[in-house]
């Protein structure tokens, strides 16, 4: 008999402690969720070029409601990274008041083809951008690629002091570049970067003697170059089509 009222009295005691904790929580549902603890202030962090004040106010007045354990933001993140020139977004909850809203955005390193743009981590994004800069085209997926070798480019073509205005990599995996005077090197799929070198090292008393320039200059044999120079004329027996090789 005795078994029963012990029984009775944990039933009692766990009932009491579900009665407490039920308590705790409806008087922290209430704590949080009553305007004791507003939004006052949001603070946006990072150098911004080109998203706008008018922007954030937008999203800010429009997404991010509630208070300081209530504004919801997940919501906000997404809508913030829909902007175009936004490359990433951090929200964070400041004690007591403040949520601050850290933007980076995209530094634009060139285009990439008809319509999107290539920053420096090599991502492709949608923007509208005015200043010149150099045209990459790839296959889907190589712009990271396109970048790199932009880069080994340049530093390549600096000695020179010419810079890559293009750079493209076709479906076969072969590269061509078009320099700031409009000159188009055609660089194949093998040993581009000592092909590249070898037309770098004779430049000064090759083609960059030529006062109008080359306008085509292959760079896809194994010990020279041939150019290609529009309007240029060979003596009789001494070649045709303006082509000589190096």
């Amino acid at each position: 008999m005795e078994a029963k009222p012990q029984a009775m009295l944990l039933l009692a005691n766990l009932l009491y402690a579900l009665a407490a904790v039920l308590l705790l929580y409806g008087l922290l549902f209430l704590a949080v969720h009553l305007p004791l603890f507003p939004l006052r202030e949001v603070q946006v962090v990072g150098a911004l070029n080109h998203v706008t004040r008018e922007q954030v106010e937008a999203i800010v007045k429009r997404e991010l409601k509630g208070g300081f354990f209530t504004v919801r933001l997940d919501g906000a993140r997404r809508v913030f990274e829909k902007l175009p020139w936004v490359r990433s977004v951090d929200l964070r909850r400041k004690w007591p008041d403040r949520l601050v809203v850290g933007l980076e955005e995209h530094t634009a390193l060139a285009r990439w083809g008809d319509s999107g743009l290539v920053n420096y981590f090599g991502e492709v994004f949608e923007a509208a951008s005015d200043p010149a800069l150099p045209l990459f085209s790839g296959p889907a997926g190589s712009a990271q690629e396109v970048m790199h070798r932009y880069r080994t480019f340049a530093a390549a073509l600096a000695a020179i002091r010419r810079q890559p205005a293009e750079v493209r990599l076709s479906s076969r995996r072969a590269w061509q570049l078009r320099l700031d005077d409009g000159t188009v090197l055609e660089l194949g799929r093998d040993q581009v970067d000592a092909r590249l070198e070898r037309f770098v090292a004779a430049y000064p008393r090759t083609v960059g003697r030529l006062a109008r320039g080359a306008g085509y200059v292959d760079l896809r044999y194994p010990n020279g170059f041939s150019v290609r120079v529009a309007g240029m004329k060979w003596p009789e027996g001494k070649g045709s089509g303006g082509a000589a090789k190096r």
